[in-house]
């Protein structure tokens, strides 16, 4: 049986999306990052906001293909842009003055390449 890939049409055209910018920006992230969404939902990332404070610095863009959960603590200031957010995760990450974000509004605001990193 082949990989059918997402049923979420939303998601879908996320992906879709993401590979178009992909072959416009000739970037492998945006790439990178459909190919990730792409896969099985148990197989999905998840990253808790203390992992997100380990490896970045102050005010930078973090990409998430998956889900933001809540565990840990935000010592500094990131915007983060992610599938989904628990609650607690939003919170937390608005309470040091990030911002949260979907994939589809980063997508739309066409940041550099060299200022994302990608965890998970």
């Amino acid at each position: 049986m082949s990989r059918t890939g997402p049923t979420n049409p939303v998601l879908r055209e996320l992906i879709q999306n993401l590979r178009k910018e992909s072959s416009t920006a000739k970037s492998g992230v945006w790439k990178r990052l459909a190919d990730d969404l792409e896969k099985p939902t148990r197989r999905r990332r998840a990253v808790n906001i203390s992992r997100i404070g380990r490896y970045s610095k102050p005010n930078e863009v973090i990409v998430v293909p998956g889900k933001v959960l809540g565990s840990g603590v935000l010592p500094h200031a990131v915007i983060v842009a992610a599938l989904s957010f628990s609650e607690g995760a939003r919170e937390q990450i608005e309470n040091v003055k990030g911002k949260t974000l979907t994939i589809e509004e980063l997508l739309s605001k066409k940041p550099k390449i060299s200022e994302l990193r990608i965890i998970g």
